[in-house]
């Protein structure tokens, strides 16, 4: 009975450590994917393509805040009614503590949404 507990005992803690990691990634991933959807549907709704550029600045520092090191947001697209416009932001998942399994110290996330203009609706 020894044998087994000494033999299984470090695969289960490396099994634990990758629960951990992806873990780390899905809410990393899921924070982000939920910034740029609301971020650029926000941009959507605005006039002006500065305020857009704010709005959209302004969400991302709101909602990323705990996620640790992240660049963007990126705003890019048309501006004109009838437009697509897309945000990116790019943030690094941190593996620290787990590169006892093989994982690199830390692994950039990107994601990118996007949203029409309204056809209907008047810009700057």
């Amino acid at each position: 009975m020894a044998v087994e507990i000494v033999l299984l005992a470090p695969l289960m803690v490396a099994f634990m450590m990758l629960v951990v990691a992806g873990g780390r990634y899905v809410a990393v991933r899921g924070d982000i994917e939920a910034t740029t959807r609301d971020a650029v549907r926000a941009a959507t709704l605005e006039k002006e393509e500065g305020d857009a550029l704010a709005v959209v600045a302004e969400i991302a520092a709101a909602s990323l805040q705990d996620v640790g090191a992240c660049s963007g947001p990126e705003l890019s697209g048309n501006f004109v009614s009838g437009g697509m416009l897309t945000v990116t932001i790019s943030c690094e998942v941190s593996y620290d503590g787990l590169g006892l399994i093989g994982l690199p110290g830390s692994k950039t996330v990107t994601i990118s949404s996007s949203a029409p203009i309204d056809t209907y609706r008047r810009t700057g």
